[in-house]
């Protein structure tokens, strides 16, 4: 009887072949409706679930699977995976750190030019038959903060230092000896150093609210801050109020609280650039990401060790 695995995320549909391939057999869920359909369904044959970290996977429904052996997320986020579920059960939690770190990065460089350079009020402009001269700052020489120095985090730093001549700061959970980049010990010490600031810190309850009224106070009013981690890292309140006080001079945000709700607020302010949670999403990454959830499924049903495992809390 084939491996059944229950498929959550909604934007790999062209690399399941990859999956099928190995022989695992898929169950496609990508709706709520139809997630919960599938797992009163099929209940007592679904042996894996492919999900993203916004998705997760809850504790209801790890207890509603009792032949669930192991749970793969897509990217390196597992924030709404119930670990401690998963744990008690003694079910595997993989993820995907790291395979998508040139795409996110890529869209983080991308946000930051279009947001210093002011490309969509340029774009906009031009269209309606308008021909402003706006002055906008260059990216060479500025200094740049990079909170949470991952896989994510020194692409970006690389392609900032490397490619825009930029002095490069960073805050993680601890210093790094091996790095040519400046080690701040506090968000709010970054942010002071900064003349912009990109988040790729992973979510959940650890780096809640990490950026909040004091950092981006710290970034002043001519910084701008990047979001392509998650929602939960800056308090979107305190953002919405620096921005339209003026208090930093602009956000660029991929992620959301309440996706795919946007707040009102941001979406009418000038000073902000919003795109649907796509940074880690080409090609390239996708495929990488799937082919490491089948190495991670292969190596899981063989008996070997899993390629990137997460790490889970004691059981209860």
């Amino acid at each position: 009887m084939p491996i059944t695995v229950l498929v959550l995320v909604e934007t790999i549909n062209d690399y399941l072949p990859i999956l099928e391939h190995q022989g695992f057999h898929l169950i496609l869920a990508p709706t709520p409706a139809e997630r919960a359909q599938a797992i009163a369904s099929h209940r007592g044959q679904i042996d894996a679930v492919l999900t993203r970290g916004p998705l997760g996977l809850y504790a209801d429904e790890i207890a509603a699977l009792p032949n669930l052996k192991i749970i793969c997320v897509i990217g390196a986020g597992y924030e709404q995976v119930d670990l401690q579920a998963a744990s008690d059960r003694g079910i595997t939690v993989t993820n995907g750190a790291g395979v998508n770190a040139s795409s996110v990065a890529d869209h983080a460089m991308a946000l930051l030019l279009s947001l210093v350079r002011d490309i969509p009020r340029c774009d906009a402009a031009v269209r309606r038959g308008e021909w402003p001269k706006i002055m906008r700052p260059s990216l060479a020489g500025k200094r740049l903060g990079v909170l949470g120095l991952g896989a994510v985090g020194m692409a970006i730093a690389k392609r900032a230092a490397n490619g825009f001549d930029m002095t490069v700061s960073y805050h993680s959970r601890q210093l790094l000896s091996d790095v040519p980049y400046d080690f701040c010990s506090t968000p709010t010490e970054l942010a002071r150093v900064s003349d912009f600031l990109i988040v790729c810190t992973p979510g959940g309850i650890g780096t809640q609210h990490l950026v909040n009224k004091q950092v981006l106070d710290a970034l002043g009013p001519q910084g701008f801050i990047v979001n392509i981690a998650r929602a939960s890292v800056v308090a979107t309140s305190d953002l919405i109020s620096a921005l339209e006080q003026r208090r930093i001079a602009g956000a660029a945000l991929d992620v959301f609280d309440e996706e795919p709700q946007v707040p009102d607020a941001l979406k009418v302010l000038s000073n902000v650039i919003l795109t649907p949670h796509v940074a880690g999403l080409s090609p390239e990454a996708t495929k990488g990401t799937v082919e490491l959830v089948g190495q991670n499924l292969m190596a899981f049903f063989s008996g070997r060790p899993v390629l990137t495992p997460v790490k889970l809390p004691k059981p209860l």
